[in-house]
């Protein structure tokens, strides 16, 4: 019976996505949100379970990436369309001085979210046949794109952040945001993990100062600290690689 603990934990990655694509195509992003966080901490806890109980395997590496493209690669793509096609549709209601590039944002701007969504497929199938990505990562992991962009559609929700309100509502803010996260994605920059062999402060101490920052941000800005996590992640694993190489 324990071999299918941790599959089971996978399908339930998998439903959690599924619920979060129904409830994005709807217009619901806080319930995208809120499904797409569960299916990611039930991610970590596939592979938790599974190193615990020993009964890692093939199968449940493809029911990962399966669950993951859901959760992780089409959740987002369609958020990022929906706030591409909602910006458009607000552009095409208050002008009439610029018509024809409103027509043209409301009619296929929208579509170049759905990058995300190939990025992340293109993505997930790397790391499938990757070697070096057992203890660390090569390039930004899917769920940490996932949660940047389904918290987008909460800030002007749970916040009062005018900056940051305007910036989500600029789809020229969207677009290059979309490409810098599908660059990021497939990049061969190394980011570190968050698994633990143990937990040792020296061995672990990036770790530690990520979840001590990490956690003082969320109590400080809320809902806007969840994107700036994500970029604190990347910019931290690109400061300790070049520390390392310097060393």
């Amino acid at each position: 019976m324990k071999k299918h603990i941790p599959n089971t934990i996978t399908l339930g990655n998998l439903l959690s996505g599924t619920i979060g694509a129904i409830a994005a195509v709807n217009g619901n992003f806080e319930i995208a949100a809120l499904s797409v966080a569960i299916g990611v901490v039930l991610d970590f806890f596939d592979g938790f379970f599974a190193r615990m109980l020993n009964v890692s395997g093939e199968l449940g590496k493809e029911l990962d990436s399966l669950a993951d493209m859901v959760t992780s690669g089409v959740v987002p793509g369609i958020v990022m369309f929906s706030l591409l096609q909602e910006n458009a549709l607000n552009l095409f209601e208050k002008s009439t001085d610029t018509l024809h590039l409103a027509s043209f944002s409301t009619g296929y701007l929208p579509y170049f979210g759905l990058l995300l969504t190939l990025a992340a497929c293109y993505r997930l199938a790397k790391f499938n046949i990757d070697t070096r990505q057992t203890d660390s990562f090569i390039g930004m992991p899917t769920p940490a794109m996932s949660l940047f962009v389904v918290s987008l559609p909460l800030i002007p929700i749970y916040s009062d952040n005018q900056l940051f309100i305007d910036l989500i509502q600029n789809n020229y803010f969207l677009v290059g945001i979309t490409l810098v996260l599908s660059f990021l994605m497939n990049a061969e920059i190394p980011l570190f993990s968050l698994k633990f062999k143990n937990y040792a402060i020296k061995e672990n101490m990036l770790k530690y100062v990520f979840l001590i920052l990490s956690l003082g941000m969320l109590l400080v800005f809320e809902v806007i600290a969840i994107p700036l996590v994500i970029i604190l992640y990347v910019l931290l694993s690109i400061g300790s690689n070049l520390m390392n190489k310097k060393a």
